[in-house]
């Protein structure tokens, strides 16, 4: 059975404890935040619903109680405030991941360690610099929430399930992401010649609307945001199905925020490509061929990632 441990006990942390408690991923759960009433309470509150899901221990403490973790999820961090950029967070939210890093990693050393924060790349890279965690067990959760964005609205105009849209969304997590649309294919087709092979022809409307759904993808927190003050519920299943993938043996290919060592002519700076996460943490990349267009994307986002690093004070 599995120990999770979430650092931060704000929307983000607190809803994640909670769907890993109703998923039954984890059979120990711990939270741990600065305000250990807030921890205590959440703790509380979702342990309450037991009897409802898989018997699991729910409940909140301090660093040492994260021993023996299998994943280590950090949540911890200022949110972003309607009209901020997530790069705007970045100095502050670093200076707490600095802070966090080498409390957690004393008692936790062999866990697989899940960046959430914000602005999620920036931090990853910290991490990576700062703890002495070997690099396949740091994740950054990166565009896996902007790739389940362009799934699911994929799926609503060509009309069919999410399960049967193959699509991710590569870069940094936030305005220099940008979609590969060489590799985009729904069931087995490419998406510009899916609506001549499906039933529903007639009613699918598509003219290779790139921009448009690429605006969409990445406004879609923004809109969040400026209507209900915060977005809590998506980011938390994105995570949670980010830890069962890290529970499996089998390789789930998920667009993650990892250490560039090269590939696509892109170094030092974490940011999302596919990779195959399992048991291992990252078991490696996967090099999927990209246009020439599409690898300078990748190479602009590193750049406007490394512009960011060269500012803060790691």
């Amino acid at each position: 059975m599995s120990k999770i441990t979430v650092i931060g006990a704000g929307n983000v942390g607190a809803t994640i404890a909670n769907d890993l408690m109703i998923q039954g991923i984890a059979s120990e759960i711990v939270l741990i935040d600065v305000n250990k009433q807030k921890a205590f309470g959440e703790a509380l509150d979702i342990y309450q619903g037991a009897p409802f899901c898989s018997p699991a221990i729910v409940r909140s403490g301090d660093y040492p109680a994260a021993a023996g973790s299998d994943i280590v999820v950090i949540t911890s961090g200022l949110p972003r405030k309607a009209g901020q950029s997530r790069l705007d967070l970045a100095q502050a939210n670093v200076n707490i991941i600095k802070d966090i890093a080498p409390q957690i990693v004393k008692h936790a050393p062999n866990a697989i360690y899940i960046i959430v924060s914000n602005p999620v790349d920036i931090l990853t890279y910290v991490f990576h610099k700062i703890s002495g965690v070997p690099e396949n067990h740091i994740i950054g959760s990166g565009t896996i929430l902007d790739t389940s964005r362009l799934q699911s609205t994929l799926a609503k105009r060509f009309r069919i399930s999410p399960k049967n849209v193959h699509a991710h969304v590569y870069g940094e997590h936030g305005d220099s992401s940008f979609v590969p649309w060489s590799l985009v294919h729904i069931a087995n087709n490419h998406i510009d010649s899916y609506r001549d092979s499906s039933p529903d022809k007639e009613k699918i409307e598509w003219n290779q609307d790139y921009a448009e759904v690429e605006e969409f993808v990445k406004t879609s927190g923004a809109q969040v945001i400026k209507n209900k003050g915060a977005t809590f519920y998506a980011v938390a299943m994105s995570v949670c199905h980010l830890c069962k993938c890290a529970l499996n043996t089998a390789g789930t290919a998920l667009t993650v925020s990892t250490m560039m060592h090269g590939e696509y002519g892109v170094s030092d700076v974490c940011l999302s490509t596919l990779a195959l996460v399992d048991r291992s943490g990252v078991r490696g990349k996967i090099l999927n061929h990209l246009t020439d267009g599409e690898i300078d994307k990748l190479r602009h986002s590193a750049d406007c990632l490394r512009a960011v690093i060269d500012q803060i004070e790691i």
